[in-house]
């Protein structure tokens, strides 16, 4: 095996040695490196790339979290409109029921003042005859110049005035 490599022929001894350190040296990458830069790079993308995957998981269960939270408060909008219009609908009934016991009230004092008006009308209707009848009787006697207090009393003159129809009556 002669082969002509010029300035390149290798001695064999530093070949066989040559290729025995370039295997130790492979072995040692193999077996020392290399697990090594394969761990570093593993904890490099747990660091980059696992980061980005929990912050991915963290954002969708933020997203379900919102999600509820916004399903509850749909629910709570639902339940305070439901009792804004219960509160209404007893308000309503409420002022009606108030409305209601205002006017028998108002119906039972119109009644009890017309009761008393007419009362009151009566007695001021007998008070005012009376006085009526007793001026008339009064001032017949000063025109005529005698008293005629028997005489209108004897005759019931003044009732009978009074029990005659009014123009307005015709």
């Amino acid at each position: 095996m002669d082969l002509e490599l010029g300035p390149l022929k290798p001695e064999p001894a530093e070949l066989v040695l040559g290729l025995a350190f370039f295997f130790l040296v492979l072995l040692t990458l193999g077996r020392v490196v290399l697990p090594r830069v394969e761990r570093v790079l593993a904890e490099r993308h747990d660091a980059t790339e696992g980061r980005l995957e929990r912050a991915a998981a963290t954002v969708a269960e933020a997203e379900r979290t919102l999600d509820e939270y916004r399903q509850e408060l749909a629910a709570a909008r639902h339940e305070a409109a439901r009792i804004r219009q219960q509160a209404a609908e007893e308000g309503a009934a409420a002022v009606a029921a108030a409305r209601e016991e205002g006017l028998r009230e108002r119906d039972l004092l119109l009644a009890e003042a017309d009761a008393r008006l007419a009362v009151d009308r009566a007695f001021a209707e007998a008070a005012l005859r009376e006085d009526v009848g007793r001026l008339a009787t009064e001032l017949a006697g000063r025109v005529v110049g005698e008293s005629v207090a028997a005489v209108s009393a004897e005759r019931r003159t003044v009732e009978r005035f009074f029990d005659r129809p009014t123009t307005e009556e015709r």
